[in-house]
């Protein structure tokens, strides 16, 4: 199954709802030319809506942490809702759950860029 991106906005936030596998090929260069874009477009605001992801490989956690430093570089925020548990389990894994702000659901998610507004 390919990756669907799924791109909203939601008062300033743009949120991406992703749906597949973020594998290395054609799925993690989709989803890292569309977080570029974002940037370019200053979009800096980020969530990622993962409740429809059903497999990630290293390139995928790569290009995770990729994009969450490449937005903090530019004084955004990415952030992670709705991961599967078997999303969360390969983060936990590899003791990367902690570089990331994840949130149970995508309403948590959006109330955390109002809090710091």
């Amino acid at each position: 199954m390919q990756l669907a991106i799924n791109p909203r906005e939601h008062q300033g936030v743009t949120v991406l709802d992703l749906k597949g596998r973020i594998v290395a090929g054609d799925e993690c260069d989709t989803l890292r030319s569309t977080l570029k874009d974002l940037m370019a477009r200053d979009h800096p605001r980020i969530v990622l809506n993962m409740s429809e992801v059903i497999r990630i490989d290293s390139t995928g956690v790569g290009l995770l942490v990729e994009a969450v430093i490449n937005t903090a570089k530019r004084g955004g925020e990415l952030k992670l809702a709705s991961l599967p548990k078997l999303i969360r389990g390969v983060l936990m894994v590899h003791k990367l759950l902690q570089a990331f702000e994840v949130y149970d659901n995508e309403e948590q998610a959006l109330a955390s860029f109002s809090q710091l507004a």
